[in-house]
């Protein structure tokens, strides 16, 4: 008799097991990735045309500046309340009514028109987003294992761009086929609606962990999240910069620590680079004879280095040795935004958005893990709304600025960007030190062939 019949391990085989392991890995977070995705094709189809509908509309440069930091503003205001208010209660409300006000919000310049409506309603978009972002980005915090979550940032970052690499495609079809912009304004909210009734409906409440204790996610079994050090329960000996003596990297016990903080210094970089290109982007490539079809296009392009690269660099950002994706990961949008000044053909935009794109697919992962390494137990909410609130002063700065510096020169905000990127750089890197060497060392526990189930 001859052994027993097995089934051949074939590639369709194995290409079948690795979905399931990746699907049954994240599936406490696939639903709200899935919305993520959802809300940022509403998102995409929208931001190429909001500048131009905008100044159509009787706003002025520095205007513009005024209501696309309305935006950002209300965030600043409203992310470190809504982040507290998440930590505190149920996270699953949050985010719907957040993805519900921001698609009235959204819908609503189509019917009230002018400066004044035009500041007023972003603004309260950008309140209603603030309601959504803090408890979202929390929720995946507690729902990863530490040795986990940079990669989870970085499929986040790649929902986010996967919506932004097509939501130009839909607004322009639909523009095309119901013949105006109206479309683009309905299809965001529509977009918004629909990721608010997928969270309400998928996405699975958890509770924050008190400090001192484990989230119930967080502690589940080897069969979903594998391998990794164990969370240390005595908070009282940990230092504030998330690090133990012998190096191994800690959860904090205050606010107040190194390794939030330098997040924080180069978040504020970063978002002056999105408040800048949401106030000049479509004017300046306009200025240079772009089609409204290729300036959708570039924005489609900034996505595509952060979908497919994204991932692997969280995965790499969770194994430590972070310093030099960090350091890239700003350089790289801070020279691009030099060398644009230099374009005569929009065309050649593109190769350098693909270069811009990859340092920002570097760079939020990395971002996002460490501000998850910042942040005490049972207040990831609560860090969350402060990261992106702090981010949200780079984004106001950048608008109002930008809308004065366009005015004397298209060409001055990207100078004024990458001024700021250069000093937020080297402010993190200042602020986090030896911290942010030691971020990701979690002992011989924590092998490659253990922290990558595939």
């Amino acid at each position: 008799m001859g052994p027993p019949m097995t089934e051949p391990t074939t590639l369709p085989n194995r290409a079948t097991r690795r979905v399931q392991t990746w699907l049954t890995t994240w599936s406490p977070i696939l639903p709200l990735l899935v919305a993520e995705f959802v809300v940022w094709l509403g998102f995409g189809a929208l931001l190429p045309v909001m500048p131009l509908y905008f100044t159509e509309h009787g706003v002025d440069f520095r205007t513009l500046g005024v209501v696309v930091a309305a935006w950002p503003a209300a965030r600043l205001v409203g992310e470190p309340i809504f982040g507290w208010l998440a930590d505190r209660t149920a996270r699953v409300p949050l985010m719907v009514i957040g993805n519900i006000g921001a698609g009235i919000f959204q819908f609503l310049p189509l019917v009230i028109v002018g400066p004044g409506a035009f500041i007023v309603l972003r603004g309260l978009q950008g309140l209603s987003t603030a309601i959504y972002d803090p408890a979202a980005r929390g929720y995946i915090t507690d729902a990863t294992p530490p040795e986990r979550r940079g990669e989870a940032f970085g499929l986040y970052g790649a929902a986010q761009m996967g919506g932004l690499l097509l939501g130009p495609a839909f607004g322009g079809l639909g523009a095309a086929f119901f013949g105006g912009i109206t479309f683009v304004f309905v299809f965001g909210a529509i977009s918004s609606f629909v990721a608010a009734g997928a969270i309400a409906l998928r996405v699975r409440e958890h509770m924050p962990a008190p400090a001192g204790r484990h989230s119930p996610i967080t502690a589940l079994g080897s069969t979903e999240f594998p391998g990794g050090p164990r969370p240390i329960d005595d908070h009282r000996q940990q230092p504030d910069d998330g690090a133990r003596p012998d190096g191994v990297a800690t959860t904090p016990i205050s606010l107040v620590n190194r390794l939030l903080l330098s997040a924080i210094l180069l978040n504020i970089g970063g978002n002056f680079a999105a408040g800048m290109y949401d106030v000049v982007w479509s004017l300046f490539l306009t200025g240079l004879g772009a089609s409204i079809e290729l300036i959708g296009f570039t924005f489609m392009m900034f996505g595509v280095p952060i979908i497919l690269l994204s991932p692997a660099f969280g995965r790499r950002a969770d194994r430590g040795g972070i310093l030099p994706y960090l350091i890239i990961g700003g350089l790289a949008p801070a020279i691009t935004g030099i060398v644009y000044t230099f374009l005569a053909d929009p065309r050649l935009a593109i190769p350098l958005i693909l270069v811009e794109a990859t340092g920002f697919a570097m760079l939020n992962p990395v971002l996002f893990a460490i501000v998850a390494a910042g942040s005490p137990a049972g207040r990831s909410s609560t860090a969350q709304g402060i990261y992106g609130a702090a981010g949200t002063i780079g984004f106001v700065l950048a608008s109002l600025s930008s809308g004065f510096l366009a005015e004397a020169d298209i060409r001055f905000p990207f100078y004024a960007f990458a001024a700021v990127m250069f000093a937020c750089l080297i402010g993190s890197l200042a602020v986090g030190g030896g911290a942010l060497g030691r971020l990701g060392r979690a002992g011989p526990a924590a092998t490659p062939a253990t922290a990558d189930p595939g």
